[in-house]
């Protein structure tokens, strides 16, 4: 019986080792010799070097004064990166149907004037519930708002979308993009 628990053990340490230690090791090494802005969370920070958010997680915004973004699905925190989920309502689900029509209400009360169709990206969650990005549509649809409340020449505003905007990933794939943090602190930029 010996013969066979010594072996198995030695198995059982030199995989914990190689899968445990050494592998995990070699490879937040190359990340972060390689990647290390990706490999430590994709940060952004302000002018003092404090993190304000990350280029890869949403966050919630709700004040008149910046651009919202898409609803996290990730309740009751909105983008909480340890919930990470969709909502998992289909189509046809009620309960989708109210939450999109009390988002609708939502924007229209924040911004009565704006009789233009609401871009679906800001009534439904993303398939992770913490996409930082909106459509270049739906950063329109609230520009009219912002400069309202900031007092703001909305071609201007218009103009910082425009220079926020990603094209598609490799010319190709995926929709333009623009990151809601990156445009809420070009908005606080201005003066």
């Amino acid at each position: 019986m010996f013969k066979v628990i010594k072996p198995a053990a030695m198995m059982l340490v030199m995989l914990t080792l190689l899968t445990g230690v050494i592998y995990p090791a070699l490879v937040t090494g190359l990340a972060q010799a390689l990647f290390p802005a990706q490999a430590n969370g994709s940060l952004i920070r302000d002018s003092q070097g404090k993190a304000v958010g990350s280029a890869l997680i949403g966050q919630s915004f709700s004040n008149g004064k910046y651009f919202w973004g898409r609803p996290s699905a990730t309740a009751p925190y909105p983008y909480n990166a340890g919930a990470s989920s969709g909502s998992n309502l289909g189509p046809i689900n009620p309960a989708l149907a109210d939450a999109v029509k009390t988002r609708i209400e939502a924007l229209r009360a924040a911004d009565p004037e704006n009789k233009t169709p609401v871009p679906v990206d800001l009534v439904t969650a993303s398939g992770s519930g913490l996409d930082p990005h909106i459509s270049p549509a739906a950063a329109e649809y609230q520009v009219n708002r912002i400069a309202k409340a900031r007092r703001i020449d909305p071609d201007k505003l218009r103009e910082m979308v425009r220079s926020h905007t990603e094209g598609r990933q490799w010319g190709f794939l995926g929709e333009p993009k623009a990151n809601v943090l990156a445009l809420n602190r070009a908005l606080d930029a201005i003066r």
